[in-house]
């Protein structure tokens, strides 16, 4: 093993959170660790909207000019997407900058958006140690000692220790693994499973982000980058098992999940089938999960946690890559200030949870809320009709899921 790295903290994940919470405390002269297990750019299964509630904070990134440069066009209308229901209504615009404009969001692929944030992480003095993975985190006194492995194919590369005060859990929720923050690997009939492909050549208006409901669960599509149209979902275990013993077998002799997922889709909305009907897939279907949604611990265990996992909202509100970056700065903004030593970190970590879920705890519930209305027995049809019925629902959910909540320190 090589002699051990001394950093101020070492971020575990390099998505949205782990990215700009790197870059933030780089920016404050912290020596940053980051470790990355996958090879950056890679795709990866999220709906890819941004917020305009983001954009000030993008800014302060130092990223803003960049991501308005290759984002999708402005999305200025939110939709319902059920059946044959096809009902849309006004996004509310979020208030940014010196002019108080209406600033609307958009949205950019992960494939460039993880690349761009890492990119100025390193740019800023953060040391990225990629493709590698976390194995263990152990008490070194007051430090924390992170061993990592180079990534092959079967992790089996050399093992390097870091050591830090301050560890932070970047990871995500959806993959089990070895380390405290890490979630136990479970299986249940109710799991929801995440699908994502980028198609090019679709109608969908551009300018338009459309919640699909259909039986056994629900999605979005909206268009990012390049004409690329991003299509996500979450589906039932239980309901993806039948699809594919009704669907019958694919060419390899079993119709793959995907497949199954998108046939499903198609058949279910209208809107779907009219907007992708002489589309192209560009590039492979995409799976993950289940996903887990939930508010966690913030700090435990003396590791801090962002994004997925310090809790996630239902993906039905589109807001995963927000919370990912806001809560990557209340951390920074709670760090920054925090006297050195277990006691201060425990401090911060409480002052963090608190500002976590006074910023957070609203949109959570809401889609809670809400995607129990869609999962439930005749749930798309029922959703379907009350929006139907009253479009401006849209438009308020868009208020209530935080789109246009001001980030706070960033006004």
């Amino acid at each position: 093993m090589r002699r051990p790295s001394t950093h101020d903290a070492i971020v575990i994940g390099a998505g949205p959170a782990g990215a700009s919470l790197a870059l933030l405390l780089a920016r404050r002269g912290w020596a940053v660790a980051i470790v990355e297990k996958n090879a950056f750019p890679r795709r990866k299964v999220c709906g890819e909207f941004i917020s305009a509630s983001n954009l000030a904070l993008l800014d302060r990134l130092e990223i803003g000019e960049a991501w308005r440069a290759d984002a999708g066009p402005e999305i200025r209308r939110v939709g319902l997407f059920s059946g044959q229901i096809r009902v849309e209504a006004p996004m509310p615009g979020a208030r940014y900058g010196p002019k108080a404009k209406d600033g609307f969001g958009r949205a950019l692929g992960r494939d460039m958006l993880d690349f761009l944030l890492l990119r100025a992480a390193q740019s800023a003095g953060a040391e990225i140690f990629q493709p590698c993975r976390a194995v263990v985190i152990d008490h070194d006194g007051d430090m924390q000692a992170v061993r990592i492995q180079a990534r092959d194919e079967h992790f089996r590369g050399e093992a390097t220790s870091l050591r830090a005060p301050v560890i932070v859990a970047a990871h995500g929720s959806w993959e089990p693994g070895p380390l405290p923050s890490q979630f136990e690997k479970a299986s249940h009939p109710s799991d929801l499973l995440g699908f994502k492909a980028h198609f090019t050549g679709s109608s969908l208006s551009p300018d338009l982000m459309p919640l699909l409901l259909f039986p056994g669960g629900y999605g979005g599509m909206v268009l990012a980058d390049h004409g690329r149209m991003s299509i996500s979902c979450c589906i039932r275990r239980d309901m993806l098992a039948r699809l594919r013993s009704k669907l019958g077998s694919g060419p390899d002799g079993r119709l793959s999940a995907a497949d199954a997922v998108f046939r499903h889709i198609m058949a279910s909305c209208r809107g779907v089938s009219d907007a992708l009907g002489e589309a192209r897939l560009d590039g492979p279907w995409l799976a993950a999960g289940p996903i887990r949604p939930g508010i966690r611990t913030c700090y435990e265990k003396d590791i801090f946690r962002v994004g997925n996992a310090a809790g996630e909202s239902h993906p039905i509100i589109a807001e995963g890559i927000s919370m990912a970056l806001q809560s990557s700065w209340l951390l920074a903004t709670e760090l920054a200030g925090a006297p050195s030593g277990r006691a201060g970190r425990e401090a911060a970590g409480r002052r963090y949870q608190a500002a976590w879920r006074g910023l957070f705890l609203t949109r959570v519930y809401a889609a809670t809320a809400i995607a129990r209305m869609a999962l439930g027995p005749g749930g798309p049809a029922l959703v379907g009709a009350a929006v139907r019925n009253f479009p401006q629902a849209l438009t308020l959910g868009a208020h209530i899921s935080g789109k246009t909540r001001t980030i706070p320190g960033l006004g």
